[in-house]
């Protein structure tokens, strides 16, 4: 195989979460503030997680109270805890025979373990397959993307060189994260179809995929 870890994202790049929970928890949470008018379509959920990003959006964009933030966090929990999102067609069958042949699969994602954890237990295609580890938010920004950290945690606990990683990622923390710790890593497009944020990652991408075949060809080659 080409590499020995991918650490990987889980939304919108394992699972196809935005539209069948992120936005709908996004449609929710402006209602319930009074907001319902200045909800985003789906393709603008897209752009704002791409640019500014979810906590620059509520903070600069929306500018909410802090009462109106444990509102939507609330409504998130809600959501992501109940609902649980289709993994990408051929993505645990990909992730098992990389296993079965060695590698070692870490997801580091803004979501929180708990939720992570719970799309691979509920899912049927492959009953009983979890990650090495799961790296998600903790509320320490510095051990999160774009900051190199989670690469640098995974390289110690698995004695992994720089060269056996490929970060895997739809969004530009990913890329970021990947580019700081000085490893490879692909941009991935299967979640959308959106130009600007397609071509601004794979502009900072070692490789850009179109499709979960391609990230195949990629790792087994």
């Amino acid at each position: 195989m080409k590499y020995k870890c991918l650490i990987i994202d889980h939304d919108d790049t394992t699972v196809d979460s935005t539209p069948s929970i992120h936005y709908l928890a996004h449609q929710e949470q402006m209602r319930r503030i009074g907001r319902e008018s200045e909800t985003s379509t789906l393709e603008e959920w897209f752009k704002v997680n791409f640019d500014p990003g979810f906590s620059v959006y509520i903070d600069k964009v929306l500018k909410l109270t802090e009462a109106e933030k444990k509102i939507c966090y609330e409504i998130w929990r809600e959501f992501t805890t109940v609902l649980n999102p289709p993994f990408f067609e051929g993505m645990l069958s990909l992730l098992n025979d990389f296993r079965n042949q060695g590698g070692i699969i870490v997801v580091v994602s803004h979501s929180e373990p708990d939720i992570i954890r719970n799309h691979y237990e509920t899912q049927s295609e492959l009953p009983g397959f979890m990650p090495d580890r799961i790296i998600g938010w903790t509320g320490e920004p510095e051990k999160q993307k774009p900051f190199p950290w989670p690469v640098e945690e995974v390289m110690k606990e698995f004695s992994l060189s720089r060269k056996e990683i490929l970060v895997v990622d739809d969004l530009k923390p990913g890329i970021t994260m990947a580019n700081r710790a000085g490893v490879d890593s692909a941009g991935v497009g299967w979640s959308h179809n959106l130009p600007v944020i397609r071509k601004a990652i794979s502009r900072e991408s070692t490789y850009f995929l179109e499709s979960v075949e391609e990230l195949r060809r990629l790792v087994f080659s």
